[in-house]
């Protein structure tokens, strides 16, 4: 079975949202540029919160066994 792609690409939303806030900071925007920045970034953080909730839904779909959610550590990279 073919893996669907996710709606949201969160590397993709999370790079624009990053470049957003740069240019945000940058203070060369005029109010009504800011302004339109800020919207996007405020989707933009949406997608990523949503893109994230359902990555831990499916981590905790994946855990459970027999009914009952069971814990793991995570296992971070070894650096």
């Amino acid at each position: 079975m073919a893996r669907k792609k996710p709606a949201v690409d969160f590397e993709q939303s999370l790079g624009a949202l990053q470049t957003l806030v740069e240019r945000l900071e940058s203070g060369d925007l005029s109010l009504e540029e800011s302004l339109s920045a800020f919207e996007q970034g405020v989707a933009l953080t949406r997608e990523c919160q949503q893109a994230l909730t359902q990555a831990e839904q499916k981590v905790s779909q994946l855990l459970e066994q027999d009914g009952q959610l069971t814990t793991a550590p995570f296992a971070e990279d070894a650096q």
